[in-house]
């Protein structure tokens, strides 16, 4: 349902409009809007709002209706003390793009996004036509993969599993210090985030870290639950998905595209030489991938 419109700011992305449209559980999204025909919905990752996907979103606004919201405890988008769970927030993204009025949708996650994505696949194969995932694991075997002295890289993974209370108190006692170290380690090419965007970044970290640790805390549990009955049930994502991701697994030892074959009946899977926030360091690529996925 569609709840308000809004002017956009300077930190927003050129020529979309915003709007405020309620997900699951009267939950308020922040949603950039712009275009016409086919729906793509664009999901972020983390430590980042909806204004990683300016670039590509422009790329493909001449072509379709495309759908960027920040998600349920980022961004402008409200932060519940609960429900983070993967398929609250893909009921999230399902009940925004309905409230736009749209039945079906491409989906592009990126990070927690594909994860969110990744569900919404799961949930709903009704609605999603399309599903693209950039760099991630489903939550089960990226927890499966995690061992021995490699999953050090991995170690925020493990501090926001933990019970509330702890991991809170540490973040925010150091906000711009972690989530920058994430910015910085993550990136090959510093320049695809402006120093600008980077601010509004932490800034809007530093705004939501209880709802940050607890989206991470969900995926240490129930959606490690939700992935092993699906798992269990031999389900799988029906629509076409294509999954971009770094060489993870050359590096941790293990076969990401086999990994994603098992959840998967129609794959197509490809490594980038691009850093991890591969839709502002390699835009153009995503694009294109995007458009390819789209054809099939």
């Amino acid at each position: 349902m569609l709840i308000d419109r809004r002017d956009a700011g300077d930190m927003e992305i050129e020529g979309f409009e915003y709007v405020r449209v309620r997900g699951a559980d009267d939950v308020e999204l922040n949603v950039a809007v712009a275009g016409s025909g086919s729906a793509v919905v664009l999901l972020h990752g983390f430590p980042q709002t909806h204004l990683m996907w300016r670039e590509v979103a422009r790329a493909l606004v001449a072509e379709h209706t495309v759908i960027v919201p920040d998600l349920r405890g980022y961004g402008g988008s409200d932060k519940p003390a609960d429900g983070y769970s993967k398929r609250v927030m893909a009921a999230d993204v399902v009940g925004v793009v309905r409230g736009l009025g749209y039945e079906r949708f491409a989906l592009v996650g990126h990070d927690r996004g594909a994860l969110v994505a990744f569900r919404a696949g799961m949930d709903h194969p009704d609605v999603v036509a399309h599903l693209m995932c950039l760099d991630v694991l489903p939550t089960l075997d990226m927890w499966e993969v995690m061992h021995g002295a490699g999953a050090a890289v991995g170690f925020h993974l493990y501090l926001m599993a933990q019970p509330p209370g702890l991991a809170e108190r540490m973040i925010a006692a150091s906000s711009n210090e972690f989530f920058g170290y994430f910015l910085d380690l993550w990136t090959k090419d510093p320049a695809a985030i402006p120093a600008d965007v980077r601010a509004h970044y932490l800034e809007s970290c530093r705004a939501a870290v209880p709802s940050i640790v607890a989206d991470y805390r969900a995926s240490a549990t129930v959606d490690v639950a939700d992935d092993e009955v699906d798992l269990a049930q031999g389900n799988k994502l029906r629509m076409p998905v294509t999954v971009i991701q770094q060489d993870w697994g050359a590096a941790l030892g293990f076969d990401a595209a086999a990994r994603w074959k098992a959840w998967a009946t129609d794959l197509h899977h490809q490594t980038t030489t691009a850093g991890h926030f591969m839709a502002e360091e390699a835009p153009a690529e995503i694009t294109t991938a995007i458009r390819a996925l789209l054809a099939r």
